[in-house]
């Protein structure tokens, strides 16, 4: 294998976010590393443990590393305003659109899966495949997922880690890396990546932060080809997890190894693991071009149109319509939105993350009062197919249900939104299990009740 030095550090923009990337090696194809979130891209390369297996990327690809926003080289963020998916993704889509690649493969491993995944079902035109390896879908347990780490769990963790954060002899090497356990090169050199990722405050808060994200609604969204590979005896993420994935995505190719190494390219069975990643990243066939995506939807309607129309007249009514129109367009625009229609005195509009979309409803929302109207609005994510510039499908008609559910100045949301925006600030009143018409089964409802931080990006 040839030698590579080590690459230069670069910045992208994601909106008021500097994201430090690097991009070694040629492709086809391009690899995305989307680590978990401790990350630096510089100390990457000061050990061989870590720079070995990158430069055998690099030997066969277009190798792209970032560090999230908040971490390592890229801009920091308040210690009280833990970034969300949404914004991690954008800061991919910023890397990408820098370098200049247009489709990547995009390698997940432990809370890397998350935004691999919500990446390649909001994007799939930009996504080559999905290598997920010792990753997840949600990290917290559940009733109904038994393989993620209980509360009394999360607790313990964070105080260890706040105590021993950047330390050689933290317990974080023994779980990452036994096999590695006993090399004092490598325990020095990861205490001093911690040090360098963030703060030991930082840490702590992202660490919780992990444990509020579950994107298992995504799966059967994703459509580009997907391998799932996991250790089974990984001790971060238990083999559980993986198992998960490789049921609920579509057409999914699942390889067990056995070790104990999250750190899939050390031990026993990091040659392996390493040569499942080069078979399936060269050898990948292109999958078509889908039509269908992950979008928010989002409705907003006039409360109280009809009794609004007759106490104005035709006239002055049209007035307020056509203001509505250009008021709404005008914020749709801003967040970044997709407005698909007006629809008489609602409106309908697409977004590739759910944040935006509740900025804009809640932006809608408290404008409308200069028209001397009061709007609701409702908001669902999941799957759509776009017919042209329609979308279409069961997400479309929960969105439209929910609305109808909402009073006057009210947002709402389904359940499938809050476990994405999760260290957005926003916060949530829980309206209960709610029949939409039309909709099978029973559908959780939430109301939006604080409209959470300003973001970097709109």
């Amino acid at each position: 294998m040839p030698v590579i030095t080590p690459p230069e550090t670069r910045y992208a923009r994601s909106g008021g976010a500097h994201i430090a990337y690097q991009a070694i090696g040629t492709g086809p194809p391009d690899i995305v590393i989307l680590p978990p979130w401790v990350s630096h891209v510089e100390a990457y390369w000061d050990h061989p443990v870590m720079a070995r297996p990158l430069r055998r990327f690099a030997s066969y690809a277009r190798l792209i590393l970032f560090d999230r926003r908040g971490i390592g080289l890229s801009d920091p963020v308040p210690l009280t305003e833990v970034p969300s998916l949404e914004g991690w993704m954008d800061d991919l889509l910023a890397v990408l659109d820098a370098v200049g690649c247009e489709r990547a493969v995009l390698l997940g491993t432990g809370d890397g899966a998350q935004m691999a995944l919500t990446f390649a079902a909001t994007h799939p035109r930009r996504t080559e495949s999905l290598v997920l390896v010792n990753g997840y879908a949600r990290l917290a347990r559940a009733d109904d997922y038994p393989w993620g780490v209980p509360v009394e769990v999360q607790d313990r963790i964070a105080a260890i880690q706040e105590e021993t954060w950047g330390v050689p002899s933290s317990p974080s090497i023994d779980l990452l890396a036994p096999s590695l356990a006993g090399d004092q090169t490598v325990r020095h050199w990861w205490a001093r990546l911690e040090r360098l990722a963030c703060s030991p405050g930082t840490a702590v808060a992202m660490q919780r932060a992990m444990y509020g994200y579950d994107v298992r609604h995504v799966l059967p969204a994703v459509t580009a080809p997907t391998l799932v590979l996991h250790s089974t005896g990984d001790r971060v993420v238990r083999v559980g997890h993986g198992r998960y994935l490789a049921q609920h995505i579509p057409g999914a190719r699942h390889r067990e190894f056995p070790g104990a190494d999250h750190w899939y390219w050390v031990g026993d069975q990091g040659e392996p693991m390493m040569a499942a990643v080069h078979e399936f990243a060269i050898g990948t066939t292109v999958a078509p071009v889908s039509h269908r995506v992950l979008a928010t939807v989002l409705f907003t309607d006039v409360v109280a149109s009809t009794e609004t129309a007759d106490a104005l007249g035709d006239r002055a009514w049209g007035e307020v319509l056509d203001d509505l129109d250009d008021l709404v367009a005008a914020q749709v625009e801003r967040f970044r939105g997709t407005l698909v229609k007006s629809l008489g005195d609602g409106h309908l509009a697409t977004f590739d993350g759910p944040g935006r979309a509740i900025r804009c409803a809640m932006a809608i929302r408290n404008a409308v009062g200069s028209l001397g109207i009061e709007v609701r609005a409702g908001l669902h994510t999941g799957e759509i197919e776009l017919r042209g510039h329609d979308p279409a499908g069961i997400a479309v008609h929960i969105a439209a249900r929910v609305v109808g559910l909402a009073g006057a100045g009210e947002v709402l949301v389904s359940a499938s939104v809050p476990p994405l925006v999760a260290g957005a600030g926003f916060t949530f009143a829980d309206r209960g299990e709610q029949q939409l018409r039309g909709v099978p089964g029973s559908w959780r409802v939430f109301a939006v009740t604080d409209e959470g931080r300003p973001h970097l990006d709109p």
